[in-house]
């Protein structure tokens, strides 16, 4: 097996979020899979399959397969343009969260998503335990919570508190607030998946989205996740779809040998 690892959302290496990506022509066992990103030690491997003429992904952390990921999504769409040679401009994914499209526009790949639907909750106590800054509001979606703080600077430097999270029972962690020179910051904690933060989360912004949309009345915005790595994310909000753009760089090519485990 190939194995390429890329930093996506970003333009520059050791920045974004890493991602591994592993082409097959046929599904080896689901254990196998899971072992491999165990030992990649990513937050996600994705493994992509052809089928018919499109292709079917499946994403896995250190820990567990997970119905949805963004940022190998993008990294996979960017091995397959830029080392596949993948003749089209758009690419068609099937997954557990449906068809996921991945269009190339230069140096842009925009990943078309659909839009998470979120209610709002009380500000609990557990919420609460989960961070030493003042929670503003508190939401729950199908698969996150998501705090909004008061500013960027409460986003960047408060302290969170991995136990607390994983006792909300969900997911991950999504804290948000207005930024100061995009739209909106956030950061994301998800020791559920074993990911204790998670560099720049493709997915949260299918939650993210559609909130400051509303919040600041347009669909095109322009994001940051202020994780020590860093990334930028430019987000579209459509009819019940998110657009999802960012940039991603290779870092690494090699061979995985686990002919002695098939």
């Amino acid at each position: 097996m190939t194995l390429y690892q890329i930093d996506a959302f970003t333009d520059k290496l050791f920045g974004g979020n890493p991602a591994a990506v592993v082409p097959l022509s046929t599904w080896p066992p689901d254990h196998l899979m899971q072992s491999i990103a165990t030992e990649n030690n990513l937050a996600e491997t994705a493994f992509v399959v052809p089928e018919g003429d499109d292709f079917r992904i499946r994403w896995f952390t250190p820990g567990v397969e997970v119905d949805l990921c963004g940022h190998a999504t993008l990294a996979t769409a960017f091995v397959m343009f830029n080392e596949l040679n993948y003749p089209h401009d758009q690419i068609r994914f099937h997954s557990r969260s449906g068809l996921l499209t991945v269009a190339r526009n230069g140096e842009w790949l925009t990943m078309d998503f659909p839009v998470d639907v979120y209610h709002s909750v009380e500000i609990s106590s557990e919420i609460k335990n989960c961070t030493d800054a003042t929670v503003l509001e508190a939401y729950k979606s199908v698969r996150d919570y998501m705090i909004v703080l008061e500013n960027q600077s409460a986003v960047l430097n408060s302290s969170f508190d991995q136990a607390a999270i994983l006792e909300l029972g969900h997911h991950g962690l999504i804290v948000t607030a207005q930024g100061e020179d995009v739209d909106f910051v956030s950061r994301f904690f998800a020791p559920a998946y074993a990911i204790p933060e998670d560099p720049v989360t493709g997915s949260s912004h299918c939650t993210l989205t559609p909130y400051w949309a509303n919040r600041l009345d347009k669909k095109s915005l322009t994001a940051r996740q202020l994780s020590s790595r860093g990334g930028y994310i430019k987000c579209q909000l459509n009819d019940g779809r998110v657009d999802i753009s960012g940039k991603a760089v290779m870092y690494m090519k090699g061979k995985l040998d686990v002919s002695n485990l098939l």
